[in-house]
């Protein structure tokens, strides 16, 4: 997708949010590239307007999270966040919109991605990684400790040894590194960031949305079930859908056609 592509919605190119649109894809760019994509306050209050605003939205059916310039996002603004009321007043955080929202968010990180900003990333339903894509979480270095979900989800997908590891030492890691452990599903070269993102987000967006949406909420809630739990979610779900038998036959019959 190109600038011409897309149609800016909502925000002024100083808001630090951006917010574009390309058909049933929702772009939100982090857009304080000068700090690094640093998540202030209002960024916080932007981001989670603008998730609950794609989730209320039935024409969108993928969320992508990006930054401008040349990092995702160095974490939250901890100047500003020392000096004024702490995140914690400012009401549910942007990783608990995220959690619960139905709409799938993918995570296009295009540089270093750090402590708020890994938490950011990691609650996202997956993570497409540049190859200049760095990850840290500095909490524990400098004494503080995860709020956003980090230490709960990390674990999830990559294993407790690697996330203890990750989380304790501070230690950045490369997109091939992240894509090794699970951390990152991909990691592509930087120019074509984007463009996987998008073909990606575009096979989502073509399938049957309340499939999709029904799907990633099992998947979700299976995630951190029992097995037995896990199978019993799927069998209510699968004995509650409604589907409509002509419109399956109908996709089946397009996808064959294109696979011919």
């Amino acid at each position: 997708m190109t600038e011409t592509d897309a149609r800016e919605t909502a925000t002024p190119e100083e808001s630090p949010l951006l917010v574009t649109k390309d058909g049933p894809v929702v772009i939100l760019t982090l857009n304080r590239p000068d700090r690094r994509n640093a998540i202030n306050r209002a960024m916080r209050k932007a981001l989670k307007k603008e998730l609950w605003r794609a989730d209320g939205d039935d024409e969108v059916r993928v969320v992508v999270i990006t930054g401008a310039g040349t990092a995702f996002s160095s974490g939250v603004d901890l100047p500003e966040a020392l000096s004024g009321p702490p995140p914690r007043t400012e009401g549910v955080t942007p990783t608990q919109v995220l959690r619960g929202i139905s709409k799938p968010v993918i995570a296009a990180v295009n540089g270093p991605c750090y402590t708020g900003g890994y938490e950011l990333a990691v609650n996202c339903s997956f993570i497409i990684a540049s190859d200049r894509a760095e990850f840290a979480d500095t909490h524990a270095q400098i004494g503080l400790l995860n709020g956003w979900g980090g230490s709960a989800m990390l674990p999830r997908m990559v294993g407790l040894p690697a996330a203890i590891q990750f989380i304790l030492s501070g230690e950045p890691i490369t997109g091939d590194t992240a894509a090794r452990i699970g951390l990152a599903n991909e990691v592509v070269e930087h120019d074509k960031l984007m463009d996987r993102t998008f073909e990606i987000a575009g096979k989502i967006a073509g399938g049957h949305p309340g499939a999709v949406q029904r799907m990633l909420r099992l998947l979700k809630e299976g995630a951190g079930a029992s097995l037995a739990h896990a199978l019993g979610l799927e069998a209510e779900a699968s004995a509650t859908h409604r589907s409509d038998g002509a419109e399956v036959g109908a996709r089946f019959g397009k996808r064959r056609a294109e696979k011919s």
